[in-house]
């Protein structure tokens, strides 16, 4: 695996795991590591300075996360998303999505709510100039505070295992599909149905929004 550069060198001693798997993460939604791409344990282990077994630690975190996939006896690989997958993927999460709006929109005060989607929107907005990942990151923290917001774990766990996927679904499509996908107004417009209460309404803006997004990515 010659020729990756950082975050994949130099990897402190210490909690080795969890900075081979941030390492590992960065290297595979930066595109460094591209789809479809084999890994092999000893030239992994020896980049980043750890032992096998602490690899194969974070590389079954990264299958867990859908990041990489299995093939014939089980050798990993970074995950290519086809068409099919990343609608699968955007139609799962209109739903989940969906679901947290319902419960929001039955919240007797909602204020507090409303408030907090509007700092991550406004969190957006400051990211707007920054480079792709972090205008990534900004994005998804919208759609995490809405499912956190619901106090549901399993919602938010739920949503969370999808994570990975969802990265890799808007890097993997480039600048201009996934940015898009980022407009503050089309996420204005989720919390404008929120904070009116009407769960109809906020449950057709969600899904309106994840059509919409897999359409731009697979466009």
């Amino acid at each position: 695996m010659a020729g990756l550069t950082a975050p994949l060198l130099g990897l402190q001693k210490k909690s080795l795991r969890e900075q081979a798997l941030a390492a590992l993460r960065t290297a595979i939604t930066s595109g460094e590591l591209e789809p479809g791409r084999h890994l092999v344990e000893t030239e992994l282990s020896e980049m980043l300075q750890i032992s096998r077994g602490t690899l194969r630690e974070a590389l079954r975190q990264l299958e867990q996360e859908g990041l990489l996939s299995a093939g014939p006896r089980g050798r990993l690989s970074v995950r290519h998303l086809d068409e099919k997958e990343i609608r699968d993927i955007y139609a799962v999460r209109a739903a989940l999505e969906s679901l947290a709006a319902r419960t929001l929109c039955e919240l007797p005060d909602r204020q507090h709510v409303i408030g907090s989607l509007r700092a991550a929107i406004d969190a957006m907005k400051a990211a707007e100039e920054a480079g792709l990942q972090e205008r990534v990151e900004s994005d998804l923290e919208f759609h995490r505070t809405l499912c956190r917001l619901t106090e549901n774990e399993t919602l938010l766990h739920t949503w969370e295992s999808l994570e990975g996927s969802i990265r890799m679904s808007i890097m993997f499509a480039g600048l201009e599909k996934g940015v898009k996908n980022m407009s503050v107004d089309r996420h204005h417009d989720i919390v404008a149905a929120i904070e009116t209460g009407d769960a109809s309404l906020a449950r057709k803006t969600i899904r309106a929004h994840m059509d919409t997004a897999a359409a731009n990515l697979v466009a």
